[in-house]
């Protein structure tokens, strides 16, 4: 395996700053159930999100715009993989699951990521990376369940659980495939690539969701600033950074990252909601930084 370079601060930033602004996603798509319909916030999250990103990649793709032709393929992949399917499907699924049981099953993604590698390609899975998981999906379940364990033995699997079980699954390919696949463009003109790719993906879609299926967006101050946020912050800024901590660490390391998300959804429903940070909230954390502790320690240097 090749040798993985030690994390500066810039590197743990990266990491970071992407769980901190989907956490803040979910409470934005918490507070705009009912205003604006799944698939369209995808969409409309996308769309956004690569006119933003087009004044900045557009030289870049005009440079490789070789690379676009020869590599279409993987990156139309990786943006179905990663754009379309995984946020699509998150959306659609917190419509028939709760917030709780889409936490706990997302909070797998450390699993699904190391299962892949080594089932798919073959990487050697140390003990510390299982325990890391371990570890830190416990401090998932401790944070989600509210310290009460009894909830998750009550958990039972509807279509949405099932939904999510299949977009963690997505992300994980996705993930993988950006290290196993890379394309050799601008960090932001492959962002743009990716989301132009899922963008049409999932435009067919939101489509059929508001003239086949009646689903309107009640438009609304809330919802363009809840748009707004979702395109500049969760998806171009988190995907950049996840992209480059890929990139920089390999696709396991910021899979444990990832389960920091219910940890800063806490602290921000404080800050926001007004609700209170309990003494499992701390217990979570605790073991979730363990994890992400154990799996670095694990590491090849």
């Amino acid at each position: 395996m090749r040798p993985t370079p030690r994390l500066s601060a810039g590197t743990l930033a990266m990491l970071a700053l992407p769980p901190l602004l989907w956490a803040g996603n979910a409470v934005v798509g918490r507070l705009m159930v009912g205003q604006i319909a799944p698939l369209a916030l995808s969409f409309f999250r996308w769309f956004f999100a690569l006119l933003a990103l087009l004044p900045f990649a557009a030289g870049g793709l005009w440079r490789g715009r070789e690379l676009l032709r020869r590599h279409w393929l993987v990156l139309a992949r990786q943006g179905l993989l990663g754009v379309a399917c995984y946020n699509s499907l998150q959306y659609v699924a917190l419509h028939s699951t709760t917030p709780l049981k889409v936490s706990l099953i997302t909070s797998a993604a450390p699993v699904f990521v190391t299962l892949l590698g080594a089932a798919l390609y073959g990487e050697a899975i140390g003990a510390a990376a299982w325990a890391g998981s371990a570890l830190s999906v416990a401090g998932v379940a401790v944070v989600v369940s509210a310290g009460q364990p009894q909830r998750l033995a009550a958990l039972h699997l509807a279509r949405g659980d099932m939904l999510m079980l299949l977009a963690v699954f997505l992300w994980a390919l996705y993930t993988w495939d950006l290290r196993r696949h890379p394309v050799r463009l601008p960090r932001l003109s492959l962002l743009a690539a990716q989301v132009a790719w899922g963008t049409l993906f999932i435009a067919p879609l939101a489509a059929w969701e508001r003239w086949g299926l009646g689903h309107a967006t009640h438009w609304s101050l809330p919802v363009a600033l809840a748009v707004g946020y979702v395109a500049l912050f969760a998806s171009v800024l988190a995907y950049a950074c996840w992209g480059a901590a890929v990139s920089r660490v390999g696709p396991q390391v910021p899979s444990y990252f990832g389960n920091l998300a219910p940890v800063f959804a806490a602290g921000l429903a404080y800050a926001f909601l007004g609700e209170r940070i309990h003494v499992y909230h701390v217990v979570g954390a605790a073991l979730i930084f363990a994890g992400i502790h154990v799996a670095l320690r694990g590491r090849p240097r």
